[in-house]
């Protein structure tokens, strides 16, 4: 496998950076697209980094955020025959919500109107190609993670806190283990890491590799979806209690608390900036 990331928070003085992910993955002599960032930008990145866009031979949606959507139309102005695999709750109706403060936070308006030919929408576990699998949440209580991080659906005229019934993870099957992409990891790491070992028990291997962000930006304090430094300390050492080889995170885990997972997990964790070449 090789792993690219097309657009990231950081960013070297030439490529564009913004906050958003998009990753590019070599898989068995095919390619494929997770997310596309908050704009168009990371099609640049891509043109600057050799990859080809028009060579995806299929793509994938994380959740239904601004920051992860925001560049298909450029994607699929580039790319002529790439599906896009997405869950069946994805909608135009994620939204920041504050008190009386409320801001649209999800999938560019028109997306999935104007692209619904490329659309194929997944539920439960799938494989989508040999080795290829998509895993949806089955974590009880995510929509108490959704009003702690005030997000919310919009449902006719009310709000409902979000349960991340929209978000999925990515997983590639090696020989002898799984590497597990989730782009923002709203249901939690270490529940998705048991998630998907659950879910694909059946193939005899277990998450060996984790790509994505952990929404742990800011570090708020408690109450909150990105926790408390000792809460950051403790997902690191759960996921070495998992046998987890390396984690390669960014995006919306921020730069304080990678700092505090990189004295938790050593040389296990890393950090996947824009231009980041990764091969497993």
């Amino acid at each position: 496998m090789k792993v690219t990331t097309l657009i990231e928070n950081q960013a070297p003085d030439s490529l564009c950076r913004e906050h958003g992910l998009a990753i590019h993955i070599e898989y068995k002599g095919k390619n494929y697209l997770l997310d596309t960032g908050a704009s168009g930008q990371f099609a640049e990145n891509a043109h600057r980094l050799g990859i080809c866009l028009s060579d995806v031979d299929a793509a994938f949606l994380s959740h239904a955020h601004y920051d992860h959507s925001g560049g298909y139309r450029e994607f699929f102005s580039e790319n002529s025959k790439a599906v896009l695999y997405l869950q069946k709750a994805v909608r135009e109706n994620c939204y920041s919500k504050f008190l009386l403060y409320r801001q649209y936070i999800g999938v560019p308006k028109g997306v999935l109107k104007n692209y619904r030919n490329r659309l194929r929408f997944m539920s439960g576990t799938v494989e989508t190609e040999p080795g290829v699998w998509t895993v949806s949440h089955s974590i009880p209580r995510l929509s108490e993670r959704g009003r702690r991080g005030h997000m919310y659906i919009k449902a006719k005229n009310s709000f409902r806190p979000d349960d991340f019934s929209h978000e999925q993870s990515l997983v590639f099957e090696r020989e002898h283990d799984l590497v597990l992409f989730n782009s923002c990891c709203h249901a939690g790491v270490v529940s998705i890491v048991d998630e998907v070992n659950h879910a694909l028990k059946a193939t005899g291997k277990k998450v060996s590799y984790v790509f994505g962000g952990f929404h742990t930006m800011g570090l708020r304090g408690p109450g909150s979806m990105s926790g408390r430094p000792e809460d950051i300390q403790a997902l690191g050492r759960h996921l070495l209690n998992r046998g987890i080889s390396c984690v390669y995170t960014g995006h919306c885990t921020g730069i304080p608390a990678f700092r505090i997972l990189k004295k938790t997990m050593k040389e296990k964790v890393r950090y996947m900036k824009t231009g980041s070449v990764i091969s497993l």
